[in-house]
């Protein structure tokens, strides 16, 4: 993710951690075997926080293909073997991109799709998912120095293409930046996000280095994800601005090291694949759901931002993938509301003119009622009258 001149894989390493059997090593790819790493015995706090072992009663990820565009993933890792799909290789033009020399794409899988195993506490967050490595970087900053191969923009959105294409995936994670835009890149994570394909993408590390626009984080229909540490807070690398949606623990996080055991590392690379994993546990619950609506969805659902709204640091909120799973929400459209009518008469007028019908209803209405009893009273007078010339007597036919 980190960048330095086009782009690159993430940020620096702190080995640590990690789990057991050496997998198998293509020589003829990698420069160097990897490093035997120690299996990390207890339960990172991420996994405490997350709990993916109580999200697995809802979803899995089961069913649901990740793309993760990166360094490749080493399928032969113990707890991603059997989870990773035939890949593409845009760097080295390996067969499948089943191989990772820089261990960062591993990193970023296991994050998503580990598997749990006995002898640690480490799982991904969507054990079920099927992993589709690409690879296109190698590039990684190791003590402010940018190192390793990296493919141009152009192959970048190549890769982004063939995943939604070929490689038939539902999520790509990208924890990779870029600190110029590419309209190439652009047009692909568009596409990508109008086939239905949920983009994910970290915002970078280097908030204390002017704090650069990142991209694609930035395009549109990404899922931009910064980073917290592990007190909640943002990470002070975490880069920020309007792009970031959404941040997840990021400072530090355990993942699956090259070839075995694990390894602690830093960074929004390290953020965005916890989204890309609850993107895939929602879209196994919720067959269907529009890359916009899973966006809904865990943003109404994140631990808010420090004051309650959104931040450009904290997007939305700290992802919560239990309550993503588990929350109904509200209707997306809200019914439209009848418009009020509005009259360009002066009220005082209007309600003067009210007041002059009313008395000219009640007129009406008297001078009614005055004319019939004048009618009543004529009538009654020519009877009386009648009656008086008979005498009273009743009229008939001899009657004068």
């Amino acid at each position: 993710m980190v960048r330095r001149g086009a782009w690159a894989a993430g940020a620096g390493v702190v080995v640590l951690l990690v789990l057991p059997a050496p997998a198998a090593w293509a020589a003829n790819v990698c420069d160097t075997a990897p490093k035997a790493a120690e299996v990390f015995k207890g339960t990172p706090l991420e996994d405490l926080v997350y709990g993916p072992k109580r999200i697995a009663e809802f979803a899995t990820g089961q069913g649901v293909r990740v793309a993760v565009i990166d360094s490749g993933v080493d399928a032969g890792h113990p707890q991603l073997r059997g989870h990773v799909d035939d890949g593409k290789d845009f760097l080295h033009k390996d067969t499948d991109s089943k191989q990772d020399c820089v261990g960062h794409g591993t990193g970023v899988a296991s994050v998503i799709a580990a598997q749990p195993v006995g002898e640690t506490g480490f799982q991904g967050l969507a054990p079920g998912v099927t992993i589709v490595p690409v690879r296109i970087s190698e590039q990684q900053e190791i003590d402010g120095k940018a190192v390793g191969d990296r493919g141009s923009p152009a192959q970048f959105a190549q890769a982004i293409n063939w995943a939604v294409d070929e490689g038939r995936a539902q999520v790509i994670n990208l924890s990779l930046v870029m600190t110029d835009p590419n309209d190439q890149v652009a047009a692909a994570v568009k596409r990508a996000h109008d086939k239905g394909v949920v983009v994910v993408a970290a915002v970078g590390n280097h908030a204390k280095e002017g704090n650069p626009t990142p991209y694609p984080a930035d395009d549109d229909g990404v899922i931009g994800v910064g980073a917290v540490d592990s007190s909640g807070e943002l990470a002070d690398f975490s880069q920020h601005g309007d792009y970031v949606d959404l941040v997840a623990y990021g400072k530090p996080v355990t993942v699956a090291a090259r070839g075995q055991g694990h390894e602690n590392q830093q960074g929004t690379s390290f953020s965005a694949p916890f989204v890309s994993a609850t993107a895939a546990l929602l879209l196994q619950k919720f067959p269907g759901l529009s890359p916009d609506q899973v966006l809904r969805r865990m943003q109404a659902t994140a631990d808010p931002a420090p004051g309650g709204s959104r931040s450009d640091e904290y997007g939305a909120g700290l992802l919560n993938p239990y309550r993503a799973l588990t929350e109904t929400l509200g209707p997306g459209v809200h019914e439209s509301v009848a418009p009020v009518v509005m009259s360009p008469n002066d009220p005082a007028a209007e309600a003067l003119a009210a007041r002059r019908a009313k008395a000219q209803d009640a007129a009406l209405l008297f001078a009614g009622i005055g004319g019939g009893l004048v009618l009543l009273i004529g009538i009654a007078a020519v009877i009386i009258r009648q009656g008086r010339r008979r005498g009273w007597r009743p009229a008939g036919p001899d009657a004068p």
